[in-house]
């Protein structure tokens, strides 16, 4: 069963991801989770506390997504194979959480108490992309980090706005593969 905590930040997202970021309020957190009044509040006292928790909740969510699928991708064709999975389910079955968190990524640009927990979940993203790539033998994992998650960024932000069907597997395909031998 889900905690009191658990339940507020599902409703956080669904809220923000449906409504954007105006919904997110103490109040209609704890309505939407058919919470007592204040219970939200009693985990996250402030707004930007409530932000961050929620950036903090979907990143833990993406990250455990992330890690179950890619456990068993020790090849090129495997990692594409996943990526793209992973890509399919951001803008499709889990778009309200995408939604979610590229609408908190902008909030937090003008909540500054929010902004370490979006730097923070990044930096553990370009971690887990640059040890990956360095175990596939990318010659600059670093520069091939940041280029697949920047890749990976743009089809999300296409697939969820003007280009629903935009292939995907071409594209992480075409950077992974450059990435490995840049030549």
């Amino acid at each position: 069963m889900a905690t009191t905590r658990d339940r507020a930040l599902e409703a956080a997202v669904r809220l923000v991801g449906e409504q954007g970021v105006r919904a997110l309020t103490h109040a209609r957190v704890d309505a939407d989770a058919d919470l007592p009044r204040g219970s939200t509040s009693n985990w996250f006292r402030t707004r930007d506390a409530l932000v961050a928790g929620v950036v903090v909740w979907i990143a833990e969510q993406e990250r455990a997504d992330l890690t179950t699928a890619m456990a068993p991708a020790a090849t090129p064709d495997e990692v594409i194979d996943v990526l793209t999975l992973l890509l399919e389910d951001a803008t499709g079955r889990n778009a309200v959480r995408t939604r979610a968190r590229y609408a908190l990524f902008l909030e937090t640009t003008a909540a500054p108490g929010a902004q370490p927990a979006v730097t923070t979940q990044r930096s553990m993203f370009e971690e887990w992309t640059r040890d990956r790539l360095r175990l596939l033998g990318a010659p600059a994992p670093d520069l091939a980090a940041r280029s697949l998650l920047a890749t990976c960024a743009g089809i999300i932000v296409n697939r969820l706005t003007v280009a629903p069907d935009l292939p995907i597997r071409p594209t992480v395909e075409l950077v992974v593969r450059s990435a490995l031998d840049p030549r």
